[in-house]
């Protein structure tokens, strides 16, 4: 059992032994085994499929709404098409996912990633705790520590 807690909350818990991250499914690793722990800056991805369908239906039910209750000459509707067709085209690129930042490490001779949070205050303080946890970790120098009588 580890005796002292750097970081404890619902999305990680970061321990003098153990990094874990809560994700489906649970992320563990031994603190001892990470070499080479660095932060990456993750790219911003584009919206999911579903926001994307989500805002087409939006835009077909908008438009067969004004088609329906205004009932617009000719010239009205390709205007209005002519709103609402680049519109669905621009929202999906619209809607993206923040960046984020991520912890990696090489961990038992493979590449992982740690830990993943797009909330940088939040990620800072992961951060920290693993610094401190790995610092900790690190065995005690030696060859420095005896004294001259």
């Amino acid at each position: 059992m580890s005796k002292r807690i750097y970081y404890s909350r619902k999305d990680a818990v970061v321990t003098d032994q153990l990094f874990i991250w809560r994700t489906k499914p649970l992320k563990s690793f031994a603190v001892r085994d990470l070499r080479n722990v660095g932060v990456v800056r993750a790219t911003a991805r584009p919206a999911s499929p579903a926001i994307v369908m989500a805002a087409a239906v939006i835009t077909v039910v908008a438009v067969g709404a004004g088609w329906t209750m205004f009932q617009p000459s000719t010239a009205l509707a390709v205007g209005l098409l002519a709103v609402t067709v680049p519109l669905a085209c621009i929202l999906p690129s619209m809607v993206r996912r923040p960046r984020g930042w991520e912890l990696h490490a090489l961990y038992r001779g493979s590449e992982v990633v740690l830990y993943a949070c797009a909330d940088e205050r939040q990620f800072n303080q992961v951060k920290r705790a693993l610094r401190r946890s790995l610092e900790d970790a690190r065995p005690p120098e030696r060859g420095l520590d005896l004294a001259a009588a």
